[in-house]
């Protein structure tokens, strides 16, 4: 399946400009072939916003998502997107996919918040795997620092995750997560992994694109500079199944050995 990555910022603050941007992207990867669309973390609101984060947050089945499903449908693409999920009295960092005829497939919520601006805008969440099948592949959804955590992605892994989604919002001085963490990832849980990047300075925080998708034999499918960019790569299920067979580390887990890790 051709994954189109779009690294951007988006216009934070900006929710109608923010689905301009997007369809416009939508537009493009489609014309290229892809079958997912991945975004930033955060992307339809901007990330770095204060207290808009609780002003702008929606439903998982709001008038947003109902703006996404739209234009996944009329552009024939499903579509992965960073938002804040509101949820009762609370709100979540989330990421949502969407299919190519607009149907909601799935909703995560960000398991491991990140530094005290997460934590004083957003509940954690807590289902730590969440999957869907999309074009033959099953697709998982974690949120930027739960990448950063090898618990995570080894249970997407152990739950049957082909291709890991990862909209990002890393920052300065943490780009060797997205050069050397995420294709190492990706090698040792035998996935892919398409790890997507905010860019440029945001209020108090610079972010270093570099968006990623890497395969599993830890190299590198596609990766972005440092500026807005959209990317393609391809995640390959008949060499994904090949790595798999070559590589055994899933085969040979010792799991009574780790009791200890937990």
């Amino acid at each position: 399946m051709r994954t189109a990555l779009l690294q951007s910022s988006g216009r934070p603050g900006s929710v109608v400009e923010n689905l301009k941007v997007l369809d416009e992207a939508a537009d493009r990867a489609a014309a290229a072939g892809a079958g997912l669309l991945v975004t930033p973390e955060m992307f339809l609101t901007g990330y770095a916003i204060g207290d808009d984060v609780a002003r702008l947050a929606e439903p998982a089945d709001g008038d947003c998502a109902d703006a996404v499903a739209e234009t996944a449908a009329r552009h024939g693409i499903a579509i992965a997107y960073g938002y804040p999920e509101r949820s009762g009295g609370t709100v979540h960092n989330a990421a949502q996919l969407i299919s190519a005829d607009g149907g909601r497939l799935a909703n995560y919520r960000k398991t491991h918040l990140f530094g005290c601006f997460e934590r004083d805008h957003f509940t954690e969440g807590g289902q730590p795997v969440v999957q869907a099948e999309l074009n033959g592949l099953t697709v998982g959804l974690l949120i930027c620092y739960d990448v950063e955590f090898p618990e995570n992605v080894r249970a997407h892994a152990l739950a049957g995750t082909d291709l890991l989604v990862v909209p990002t919002a890393q920052m300065h001085p943490f780009q060797f997560v997205a050069e050397s963490m995420i294709p190492v990832r990706a090698f040792e849980n035998q996935m892919y992994i398409a790890y997507v990047n905010r860019v440029g300075r945001e209020g108090e925080f610079e972010f270093v694109g570099l968006s990623t998708l890497a395969g599993p034999d830890g190299i590198a499918r596609a990766r972005a500079g440092r500026a807005e960019e959209l990317v393609f790569a391809d995640a390959d299920p008949v060499a994904l199944a090949a790595s798999r067979e070559a590589n055994p580390y899933l085969r040979d887990r010792r799991p009574g050995l780790y009791g200890s890790l937990v």
